[in-house]
């Protein structure tokens, strides 16, 4: 079985704000609303999810969360990548 995986907004480090509106706090299920995330940090976020999909270990942050940030350098929001544990989901 697939881990599931939610996909939220920590920071936003750029000057401008997001072209697609999202805001710090949205959180994301990539299995049922992947489609609701900006297509620019979905492209980026992929390799981790696949990485994690196919039970490998993503990079982490050195905080130990797994992050990465969106490619539009106005904009830069910062996600976290968290594995949701059967009692989350």
């Amino acid at each position: 079985m697939k881990p599931k995986i939610r996909i939220t907004l920590v920071e936003q480090k750029g000057t401008m704000g997001c072209h697609r509106g999202h805001k710090t706090g949205d959180t994301f299920d990539y299995d049922t609303e992947r489609g609701k995330l900006c297509p620019m940090a979905m492209h980026v976020a992929f390799p981790y999810i696949d990485i994690i999909r196919y039970g490998g270990e993503p990079p982490k942050a050195k905080n130990g969360e797994i992050r990465f940030c969106c490619p539009d350098s106005d904009v830069i929001n910062i996600f976290r990548i968290d594995v949701m544990k059967q009692e989350e989901m």
